[in-house]
């Protein structure tokens, strides 16, 4: 089966010291890349870092305390990447607000619902909005927004994180035709079903949470050449089958889009 190599290539991924963030993480750097692990979790970042340094070496890995609701931290986060690893090619938009709630309406803390907005949303655009120019400079990047299942976005009393990731879905095909022909391009990846993150509550009796590394392989491909010129799309993890090669893989797990493209 082909393997796909990242060496010589730079990630940024927020949320990273925990979940789905720490996974992608560690499988991106063990494909060769070098990572930027950012989040304001500093205790639970540095433990990535060093478990990335002992798996595959000195210099691969940069612990950087940030919050993404900030557009300072934002910058220092594309300051610090070029300054320690020279490049930056990959971006994944992963961090999400921790404190979530299944509640209707009428009984949401408007503070915790703007808070989502600021960290899902805002952060989100902070990020890639600083990024951007540099992608656009060097005529090539890859910016991968992490978001959730169609069903998330429409259940019931789920209508704070839901109103996010569904945000992030209209943002993913909206930037990917504001860079079309450009060499950057936007997609979108979720798992396609609840991950076994250590500390979730089931809402499903009957139904099985999926690995915490249920992104991994996917996020090596969308990060890799292999890539080239898929921009717009929606891939699901779960339907990402390794037995197939990268391509085919990747094929498989494409969803029909939220959105319809104008």
């Amino acid at each position: 089966m082909e393997t796909i190599r990242l060496d010589g290539t730079v990630a940024v991924v927020t949320g990273a010291s925990r979940g789905l963030g720490r996974s992608m993480a560690i499988a991106l750097a063990a494909s060769g890349a070098r990572v930027v692990l950012a989040s304001p979790e500093t205790d639970l970042l540095a433990q990535v870092a060093d478990e990335i340094t002992s798996r595959h070496g000195k210099d691969r890995a940069l612990a950087l305390p940030a919050d993404i609701t900030v557009r300072g931290d934002c910058e220092r986060v594309l300051a610090e990447c070029l300054r320690v690893f020279g490049a930056l090619h990959t971006l994944v938009n992963n961090a999400r607000h921790p404190y979530l709630t299944r509640l209707p309406l009428w009984e949401i803390d408007p503070d915790n619902w703007q808070q989502c907005i600021r960290v899902n949303v805002m952060g989100t655009f902070l990020l890639s909005h600083v990024v951007a120019p540099h992608l656009l400079a060097q005529g090539f990047g890859r910016i991968v927004n992490i978001t959730t299942s169609l069903n998330t976005m429409q259940t019931r009393n789920y209508s704070q994180y839901g109103a996010t990731k569904t945000a992030l879905e209209a943002m993913t095909m909206i930037w990917a035709q504001d860079f079309a022909g450009t060499g950057v391009t936007v997609n979108s990846l979720h798992p396609g079903g609840q991950v076994d993150t250590g500390n979730i509550k089931r809402h499903s009796a009957d139904r099985a949470p999926l690995p915490v590394d249920v992104l991994d392989d996917a996020i090596v491909w969308l990060a890799s050449k292999h890539s080239d010129g898929k921009t717009g799309g929606r891939y699901c993890g779960q339907r990402w089958d390794a037995n197939l090669p990268p391509d085919a893989a990747a094929a498989q797990a494409l969803d029909p889009p939220v959105l319809r493209a104008p």
